[in-house]
């Protein structure tokens, strides 16, 4: 006989409004994105319209006594339409305009939202056997490709990017990024050239000449191979030429920019989301103008929703309830925007008076304390969104940066210990450029705790060569003169 026997289990489970899904979704968008969004809300909804009027003749008609039933929101208050207005206060805070004298407002930036990379490897993801939260995930790790096919984001940074409303754990992150990687073109969303040849020699047949020599040299001696020291490399895998050469031949097959051959990137540019203006000796954020969408509410059917109790007054109801959640999100996100942006001026000050050198450690936590949300907002309202600045136009993400320790115990950004590396690469000796040990003992003399592997990495991020490939460079260049 079976025994039957009752048990307790307290399980924890998310639920979003749809109003919050909807103010997520809008807050992730870029500039086009939104456009599109909207557009497609306003062919659907026969309750919203665009405000054609001129903002001056909206302001003077608002200073003239308006007789009943002239005003949109007056006439829907008996359905609550107005309530998104008084619900979101501050707004005179993400309202203001002007401060934009002397800006150059010529497209900057190409925008490569919709390069087909992206197309592509979403497709494959809608046909692939994902589960609908592996589906979710790898969205996010393709939406974090940069041109290349490279992911330079964390598992920690992509899975804050899905909370609140998706929970997972890092390594169901790593098992989603393992499939992504393999998907074509094959090395996608991997983090360097090195790990996509390893990927890409991963999934070639085990009999296939060579390949494990290649494995062998692209995971422990691929800078040998950069630097054509051919000898160190035969002594280093114990391999005779022929093998060698074959393990070479193998590697260089392959396609070190998984995206190379998806780059064809459009001629749409993208204009500031904010702009950082110095007033009266303090930094200042305002958002561009053309972030609010303008959009009001059809009066051609609010009189129909207060005359008939029908199924198309019910109809109008739902697509008045839509309406409002539309235009409340769509502050909020620009409220977001605002807050997110001011705050990141006020901790980057001194990069705005001094440039990258004086660039401060940043992460999403700082932010998130400062305006009291959570790290996944911040994420969302920072990526592919701009700042105008009189320095130039940047990426909001491009304020964040890592840290390295100093000896006095403090720490200083990873894009100013670039700007310095940069410094001291530009009045090195020609006849004798600077070694990565080199420059790890200068940058230690000024305080700065940097390894000679570090040094390589930033070094090497900046697109500057090693110290022999650098004196090759100095000695034609000599030669050529």
């Amino acid at each position: 006989m079976v025994d039957q026997s009752l048990q307790i289990r307290l399980t924890q489970k998310l639920a979003l409004s749809p109003q919050l899904q909807q103010a997520i979704r809008l807050l992730q968008l870029n500039r086009i994105e939104l456009r599109e969004y909207i557009q497609d809300a306003l062919d659907a909804n026969p309750l919203l319209e665009r405000d054609e009027s001129d903002a001056e003749s909206e302001q003077v008609s608002s200073d003239v006594e308006q007789e009943p039933g002239d005003n949109d929101y007056e006439q829907a208050d008996e359905f609550g339409a107005s309530e998104w207005e008084a619900s979101s206060p501050g707004d005179e805070q993400w309202m203001e305009r002007g401060g934009f004298e002397g800006f150059n407002l010529e497209p900057q930036i190409a925008d490569p939202s919709s390069d087909s990379l992206r197309e592509h490897l979403l497709w494959q993801i809608n046909l692939a056997h994902f589960s609908p939260v592996d589906s979710q995930i790898a969205a996010a790790i393709v939406y974090g490709l940069d041109d290349d096919g490279f992911l330079h984001d964390s598992i920690q940074v992509i899975r804050a990017s899905l909370a609140p409303e998706l929970l997972v754990e890092e390594d169901e992150v790593l098992a989603v990024l393992h499939r992504v990687q393999r998907m074509e073109p094959v090395g996608v969303a991997t983090r360097d050239a090195g790990e996509c040849i390893l990927v890409q020699l991963s999934v070639l047949p085990g009999a296939t000449p060579a390949r494990e020599l290649a494995l062998r040299v692209a995971r422990d001696f691929l800078e040998l191979v950069a630097r054509h020291e051919f000898d160190a490399l035969k002594k280093g895998t114990g391999a005779n030429d022929e093998s060698l050469s074959q393990a070479l031949d193998l590697i260089q097959s392959l396609e070190p920019r998984p995206g190379a051959r998806y780059d064809n990137r459009r001629d749409e540019y993208l204009v500031p989301d904010v702009y950082v203006t110095k007033v009266e000796g303090k930094w200042g954020v305002t958002l561009n103008p053309e972030n609010d969408p303008g959009l009001r509410l059809n009066n051609y059917y609010i009189d129909p929703l207060r005359k008939s109790g029908d199924k198309e007054a019910e109809y109008l109801r739902g697509r008045l309830q839509e309406a409002r959640w539309l235009m409340s999100s769509l502050e909020m996100r620009n409220r977001t925007l605002l807050l997110i942006s001011q705050s990141i001026v006020e901790l980057q000050e001194d990069f705005l008076e001094h440039g990258d050198i004086a660039m401060k450690p940043l992460v999403l936590r700082d932010i998130a304390e400062s305006v009291e949300v959570h790290e996944s907002t911040v994420s969302r309202a920072t990526t592919r969104k701009y700042m105008l600045t009189p320095r130039g136009i940047y990426e909001l993400k491009y304020f964040f940066s890592s840290h390295v320790r100093t000896d006095s115990g403090g720490t200083v950004s990873a894009t100013a210990v670039k700007a310095r590396l940069q410094l001291l690469l530009e009045k090195e000796p020609h006849e004798s450029p600077l070694s990565d040990q080199d420059l790890s003992e200068l940058l230690r003399r000024t305080g700065i705790c940097a390894a000679r592997r570090t040094v390589a990495k930033y070094r090497e991020s900046l697109g500057i060569g090693s110290s022999s490939e650098r004196r090759r460079l100095y000695r034609i260049r000599h030669i050529g003169t």
